[in-house]
């Protein structure tokens, strides 16, 4: 999809489901920006406080290209800040904390994730927000929430609640160490999800009280419940790796690998027929799940793998799927983003660069669709502070004069 393109003409007329409700993040990094930018995607309007200076944290990430000003707008930015407005504006100032508590109560959603505690000493935390707009939703996003955890002051990347999840144990090969991140930044965007419940709920809420309150996510218990499988198969029994008498394995195709997946029986008994082996219906090592597990790498990995060795990925998944048997390539970067699938759905945002370079920067488009929702135009990033002045004089009606000033002492830029 074309930046700026509209998918769906007929759903114009309807609108997004979330015109008119407006969110001002004090944001960095991936979690919460992710969140913003898919409550953006549904029709938000979504101001973003910068840094003064150096903006958002995520503007610093590698791989990265330079904005028309020179600077460096890293990946992590460019992924989660489409459809968005900034505004720089200097937060540790008593006039910068100033501006964002009077621009407060012309927005629905404060949203911020910085370590607990931060901001309330810079009296911004939730109670000085409620104070002057007690109908202001106030979203917090840290990795340990804002109270009763004995992590709570500890800062948190991603792959922390990903470790503590246990899941990277659970995967761990033996002998290996562990892999941090091995789905990206699952406990960014798994937490910037939940966050999003969270936002509507309040919202819904509100309708009947009148009131905000304070939405409280913490990065550990949204990871947690992502990677359930870790506590659950434990408390059933299964030991430390274990993930259960199943076929949930990778497979070499003549072009590289495949996964394969059989939970029950009647799947086993489909791969056999499929791959030509129809001694394993009655095969006594393979009468049982375990049986399966047992004999994988002696009986069952040589069998696909030789079946599969004159087949592509392609050719390999056609056949099985057709038998009933869940399977899917393993794809490369470059396949992704010419899947037929990724099209068909826009599932894929093109974001032109400004730094001389063809290939444009590859977003993933938004995967909640609705028949009755307009779908964009998506907008492009925003440069650090190219809305600085726009938000402040119709917020707050700051003449040129003021924002002069302010930008003069360095409080906004």
């Amino acid at each position: 999809m074309k930046l700026g393109e509209v998918r769906n003409e007929q759903a114009r007329p309807f609108g997004k489901p979330l015109d008119g409700v407006r969110v001002l993040a004090i944001e960095q990094l991936q979690s919460l920006p992710f969140a913003t930018q898919l409550l953006a995607r549904l029709g938000a309007d979504v101001v973003k406080i910068e840094k003064t200076g150096i903006g958002d944290s995520g503007r610093g990430a590698l791989p990265a290209m330079t904005d028309p000003q020179g600077r460096r707008v890293g990946a992590t930015f460019l992924r989660n800040n489409l459809d968005k407005r900034s505004a720089a504006v200097d937060i540790k100032t008593p006039a910068g904390r100033d501006l964002v508590l009077r621009l407060a109560p012309r927005f629905d959603v404060v949203a911020e994730n910085f370590r607990p505690g931060v901001l309330d000493r810079l009296g911004l935390g939730y109670e000085d927000v409620h104070a002057v707009a007690p109908q202001c939703i106030y979203l917090s996003v840290s990795g340990f929430g804002h109270a009763d955890s004995p992590y709570r002051d500890l800062p948190a990347y991603a792959p922390v609640p990903e470790a503590m999840s246990g899941i990277y144990e659970m995967k761990r090969l033996p002998g290996a160490a562990p892999i941090p991140a091995p789905m990206g930044g699952v406990g960014d965007t798994g937490t910037g999800l939940f966050a999003v419940i969270g936002v509507l709920s309040a919202l819904r809420q509100r309708e009947r009280t009148g009131r905000g309150q304070h939405v409280d996510i913490a990065m550990y218990d949204c990871v947690l419940s992502i990677t359930d499988i870790v506590t659950n198969f434990w408390s059933m029994g299964l030991g430390e790796g274990e993930l259960g008498a199943a076929i949930m394995h990778g497979f070499r195709a003549g072009d590289g690998w495949f996964i394969l997946i059989c939970f029950r029986e009647y799947e086993f008994a489909r791969l056999a027929d499929c791959i030509g082996r129809p001694d394993w219906h009655t095969d006594p090592r393979l009468s049982t799940r375990a049986g399966w597990i047992e004999h994988l790498e002696t009986v069952i990995r040589p069998a696909v793998e030789g079946w599969a060795r004159a087949r592509t990925r392609a050719q390999v998944c056609a056949e099985l799927g057709r038998a009933g048997v869940a399977t899917a390539p393993c794809l490369k970067a470059a396949e992704v983003a010419a899947d037929p699938h990724v099209a068909a759905h826009d599932m894929m945002v093109e974001v032109e660069r400004t730094d001389g370079i063809a290939q444009p920067v590859l977003v993933p488009g938004n995967p909640v669709r609705m028949t009755d929702m307009a779908v964009g135009p998506e907008t492009r990033i925003p440069w650090l502070g190219e809305h600085t002045d726009a938000v402040l004089r119709a917020e707050l009606g700051l003449s040129d004069d003021e924002l002069a000033e302010l930008r003069a002492d360095k409080t906004i830029e």
